[in-house]
């Protein structure tokens, strides 16, 4: 299957589809498409299953799009500045992303709703304690916040990550926390009282913006609501 990705820091992905292939996304994610497409949204999985896509960042629902003749095409977008990656899934190979990473997908890909082995990390590792479980056999799209970059750890190498930074990792890293040592550090530090610690063998992915930081810092330039007093005789 035939794709691009285009736009910069303000990603969307055009897939390619010949009859009969198709692709599946998260409600709300299509961009545009061309004419002989067909579109079927459902509760992919059942109500459950829905359920836990739901507390993962996505939606409850799924839409599905079947080309019905050749050279037809797909295009979605993201709905943060960053990147868009393409990752081919298959039995060897599981992701642990980020809520809300999920934007498009060949049949075969599975997303789950999983949570951290560690109840801390869930607390405080700054992703909260849903997360989506990557898997299956196909082409997977995600839609990662800020500029990315990917290391590859070696086994017992471990990163540590400021808190919402941690965009996706192999199944087979480790997922923790440890706190910020020094009370000047967490004090002052401005990081908080815990940093994500991964331990390899395994590659991650790491973001340099999160939603929670830029929603931040557009809150102070927008509009505040004005209240109206009704003075009474």
């Amino acid at each position: 299957m035939k794709y691009e990705i285009f736009g910069g820091h303000f990603p969307a992905v055009t897939v390619y589809l010949d009859r009969g292939e198709k692709i599946f996304t998260q409600t709300g994610g299509l961009a545009w498409m061309s004419s002989r497409v067909a579109m079927d949204t459902n509760m992919k999985g059942g109500f459950l299953a829905g359920l836990g896509r739901l507390f993962s960042g996505d939606s409850l629902f799924i839409a599905n799009y079947t080309a019905e003749t050749d050279d037809q095409f797909v295009t979605l977008s993201a709905s943060m500045p960053g990147e868009i990656r393409a990752m081919e899934i298959d039995y060897a190979h599981e992701y642990i992303a980020q809520k809300g990473a999920f934007l498009g997908a060949t049949e075969g890909v599975e997303i789950e709703m999983i949570t951290p082995d560690s109840f801390f990390a869930g607390l405080f590792g700054g992703e909260g304690f849903f997360l989506q479980h990557l898997h299956g056999d196909g082409l997977i799209f995600v839609e990662l916040d800020g500029s990315i970059r990917e290391y590859d750890l070696a086994p017992g190498e471990t990163i540590k990550v400021d808190s919402g930074n941690v965009a996706m990792f192999e199944k087979r890293v480790q997922y923790d926390i440890e706190s910020v040592k020094g009370f000047k550090n967490v004090l002052f530090g401005g990081e908080g009282l815990f940093l994500t610690t991964l331990t390899g063998p395994g590659k991650v992915w790491l973001q340099t913006m999160t939603a929670k930081d830029l929603a931040g810092r557009l809150i102070p330039f927008l509009p505040q609501p004005t209240t109206t007093t009704i003075e009474t005789k």
